[in-house]
């Protein structure tokens, strides 16, 4: 999801700071013994994006699911989330993913 979400931000022409796009992944495991599974899996970015960019970020951030290879091959057996803190200009704001 990662690339995916550089990839549609690189397509939308969005000039964000390369150095400051980070994600954090948690994932949560389930099952006694040797019978596990990944049960969920939470992604957490952060990026710093122009002011006049808000809007087409946005846009990025709620097609990317859709466009990740690996989030619809697992979709409905492993539940995955995001959130993401973008600097937008000099204002801080906070995305999460839809309920699916």
């Amino acid at each position: 999801m990662y690339g995916t979400l550089r990839g549609a931000l690189a397509g939308r022409k969005i000039a964000f700071d390369r150095d400051r796009y980070t994600a954090t992944v948690e994932g949560r495991i389930v099952g006694v013994g040797k019978t596990i599974r990944i049960k969920s899996i939470h992604m957490h970015y952060e990026l710093a994006v122009p002011a006049e960019s808000r809007e087409a970020t946005e846009r990025a951030l709620i097609a990317h699911p859709q466009g990740c290879p690996a989030h619809q091959s697992v979709q409905g057996a492993i539940d995955v989330t995001w959130d993401a803190q973008v600097r937008v200009g000099e204002e801080t704001v906070t995305y999460r993913s839809q309920a699916e």
